[in-house]
């Protein structure tokens, strides 16, 4: 595991204080009861902006602190354990590494100081289907005279009715699969022609399918390079991937450390349910599966902070935290017996997030067999 800084430790110990106080898991219970459709709280992204949070991997020179992936995964995972939902995936992690990657210097000056003051909401709009498959693009950006002309749409994408900026990929040339002929377009997402339509999510996260009808946009609105998005597309995703993974690392840590303490009050048959052989051994693998991929997230984020080649870390890092996440809340519930099958009890809220982030940017089964093929088999 890694070895924090102080200034990462003081990074961390905030960001647990705030989650704690600000944003418990009741705030999301709240959210999902008012019925609002929001899939976030905009004052509680406000104030992640004027802490500095959502500008930590932003370069200083936009405003930014330029900390590291890893420490924005350390703030992530504190979020993941109280269920905060926030834009702090799609847009200070998501849309700021594609921008800084790949970003022009107008490009960067327009969307990076905003992002990092927590003053704009932005995303990835990459799936069109049900399953993460990143390669499989229809949507289609025909060369027009001033430009270019979208034409498609995208699903499930994250924070999508409350962005305001959409980093679109696009297909200029080849066919849907081939990871050749992709481009990015960064899309007001105002823009004449879009249509945002809500959809509604198990774990109450908000997402968005977008529809795109002759959808106009300027050269100067092209990420990276023309027929070349894949260059800037994948690298974005393992920052995607190893980024989610330490969310849901908080999550599952923070479902095993309520079961720990129920164990330890729990009575039945006139004993603290703890005493119990086969609880102890479940709750051990438990714990001992938490750390490997704790050791797991940390290295991606770390590699990633390092710079080169991060494809099989991040997959790795994203695998082992669905696999975690999945047994977390599967023992949550069967631990806690009776009440854990209510929605009085927050281990449902826990369950239906897991369920959700196990698929969003691949499940495991995506990633296991991408890290098998990066590795030669």
């Amino acid at each position: 595991m890694a070895v924090l800084t102080e200034e990462q430790t003081m990074l961390r110990d905030a960001a647990k204080g705030w989650t704690t106080d600000s944003a418990p898991v009741g705030a999301l219970r709240k959210l999902r009861d008012g019925k609002s459709g929001k899939g976030f709280d905009a004052a509680a992204w406000a104030q992640m902006g004027e802490m500095g949070w959502a500008g930590v991997i932003v370069p200083e020179d936009h405003g930014g602190s330029a900390f590291g992936y890893l420490g924005l995964g350390l703030v992530l995972e504190e979020t993941g354990r109280n269920l905060v939902a926030s834009p702090l995936l799609s847009t200070a992690l998501i849309a700021a590494s594609a921008l800084t990657l790949a970003g022009t210097a107008a490009q960067k000056t327009a969307w990076l100081d905003k992002i990092a003051l927590g003053e704009a909401v932005a995303t990835l709009a990459v799936d069109e289907g049900s399953h993460h498959a990143p390669a499989k693009v229809s949507l289609t950006a025909t060369k027009s005279a001033t430009g270019f002309v979208l034409n498609g749409f995208k699903t499930f994408v994250l924070d999508g009715e409350a962005a305001d900026l959409l980093i679109v990929v696009a297909r200029t040339s080849g066919k849907s699969g081939d990871t050749d002929g992709l481009t990015l377009f960064l899309v007001p997402a105002n823009a004449a022609g879009v249509t945002r339509t809500h959809l509604t999510l198990a774990d109450s996260r908000g997402a968005a399918r977008i529809d795109f009808k002759d959808v106009s946009v300027g050269s100067d609105a092209v990420l990276g390079a023309i027929d070349q998005g894949w260059a800037v597309l994948e690298p974005t995703l393992d920052r995607a991937y190893a980024g989610l993974a330490a969310e849901m690392l908080g999550s599952a840590t923070a479902a095993f450390e309520m079961t720990l303490d129920y164990l330890k009050t729990r009575t039945q048959f006139g004993q603290v349910i703890g005493t119990f052989q086969a609880l102890q051994h479940r709750a051990a693998k438990w714990f001992t599966d938490l750390e490997t991929t704790r050791s797991c997230v940390e290295a991606a984020l770390e590699a990633i902070d390092a710079g080169g080649d991060t494809r099989a870390l991040a997959s790795l890092a994203k695998a082992k935290a669905s696999d975690v996440l999945h047994l977390s809340t599967n023992e949550m519930v069967q631990m806690h017996g009776g009440i854990g099958m209510t929605d009085a009890h927050d281990s449902g809220l826990y369950m239906k997030r897991a369920r959700v982030t196990e698929t969003l940017f691949g499940g495991a089964s995506f990633h296991r067999d991408r890290y098998a093929r990066l590795q030669g088999f």
